[in-house]
């Protein structure tokens, strides 16, 4: 087994052995999720990315970022309790004092601005375009504490944002916060572990622990057994939406920071293509059972 489960660790998304590797089946209801169970941490996959960004050991130079355009629009539930939101919607975000042009908790900042807005035991979430999202902890003197390449480490802030724009993250989540000392503490302790040592497969993981103290957080926290309490509600349009379902937090947050990864236009793309496809299979086969009703259509 120990081969079998060294092959597994190096699986993409579509080779993950589940019912439907997909994750959508035909039925009209929500879709059993990918289970990331033997997936690599992806923070290994932002040293491949920077190491073709950036040849000359400079960060890559800064480009446009507009959230609204690359970021993907979801919700998180566990059974019926909303417990993650990302949202551009007025009705759904709060602005916070401060904020130019709108967008309210989304709004992304240099990362010198940054250091203006944190506040120890905040949460910071740097973005760009076509890279995985990188969660730090803000514990003061301009200094996060956050996993990276497998390692719990201590930096600058503005070294951590590898020239990336970002977003104070305390909003995200609807859990509540333990104090900020206590926060702040929980990420100076873990600094050093690495490895086979560590219990987060992310970045986000291990910075919505050290400030929520959830085990959900964890690898293993949860049992993949039994029905998926957690859904990803993805927000296709105005009136759209698509739902995956998940066994575990863990592997729902997998899912999402690889939405965030490929951007908002490739996952429509991908849904509205499953969709579409699976649409076309249900006509088919009422064609079968039904063979008058196309003809009777036209």
């Amino acid at each position: 087994m120990g081969n079998q489960v060294e092959k597994l660790t190096h699986l993409n998304y579509k080779e993950v052995p589940t019912a439907d590797p997909t994750g959508m089946d035909r039925d009209e209801g929500p879709r059993i999720g990918v289970s990331y169970i033997f997936s690599n941490d992806d923070d290994e996959l932002e040293q491949q990315q920077d190491s073709v960004h950036d040849p000359g050991g400079e960060h890559p130079a800064l480009q446009p970022y507009d959230p609204q355009l690359h970021e993907v629009e979801c919700s998180v539930y566990y059974r019926d309790e909303c417990i993650y939101q990302k949202s551009f919607s007025e009705e759904d975000t709060l602005p916070e004092e401060g904020d130019e042009g709108g967008g309210g908790h989304l709004s992304t900042y240099t990362p010198e601005n940054l250091l203006n807005r944190c506040k120890p035991g905040d949460l910071v979430e740097f973005v760009c375009q076509a890279q995985y999202p990188h969660w730090v902890v803000y514990v003061g003197d301009f200094q996060v504490v956050h996993l990276h390449r497998l390692e719990v480490v201590n930096s600058f802030l503005t070294d951590a944002s590898q020239g990336r724009r970002g977003r104070i993250a305390n909003q995200l989540y609807r859990y509540k916060p333990l104090s900020p000392a206590v926060v702040v503490r929980n990420a100076l302790e873990q600094v050093g572990c690495k490895d086979r040592d560590l219990s987060w497969r992310n970045s986000e993981c291990f910075a919505a622990w050290c400030r929520y103290g959830k085990r959900e957080f964890k690898i293993g926290g949860e049992l993949r057994i039994g029905k998926q309490p957690y859904r990803l509600q993805i927000r296709l349009g105005d009136k759209r939406s698509h739902t995956l379902e998940f066994q575990s937090l863990e592997d729902l947050i997998m899912e999402k920071r690889r939405n965030d990864q490929i951007g908002r236009a490739a996952v429509i793309q991908e849904l509205s293509s499953h969709l579409q496809a699976a649409e076309e299979e249900e006509d088919e086969e009422e064609d079968h059972h039904h063979p008058g009703a196309r003809t009777a259509v036209e």
